[in-house]
């Protein structure tokens, strides 16, 4: 079972985003939990990538044809933190 933690901002932009999304984001939190990054990949829908650039390190999922989650896995202690959920905006604010 993996852990996942959220920065203190998305919980802010959780209260901010369409029904949809947060559905989206509850499933891809359930298969996280369940298998971890490796379940993500299985489901092409979630179209898992490593991200570059200032992003480096972290993962990209999509939640839908605009929303994305941006997190960070660590395998060691198994956890997912996750740093934001954006209408893909990758710019580090």
């Amino acid at each position: 079972m993996w852990d996942i933690y959220e920065h203190k901002s998305v919980i802010k932009q959780l209260k901010k985003l369409p029904v949809e999304v947060l559905k989206r984001y509850e499933k891809w939190k359930d298969i996280v939990r369940i298998s971890g990054q490796p379940g993500l990949k299985a489901i092409r829908g979630f179209n898992d990538e490593p991200l570059s650039g200032q992003w480096l390190g972290h993962r990209s999922s999509r939640l839908n044809k605009q929303y994305r989650v941006i997190y960070k896995i660590d395998n060691d202690n198994v956890y997912a933190l996750v740093e934001r959920i954006t209408p893909h905006d990758y710019r580090r604010k």
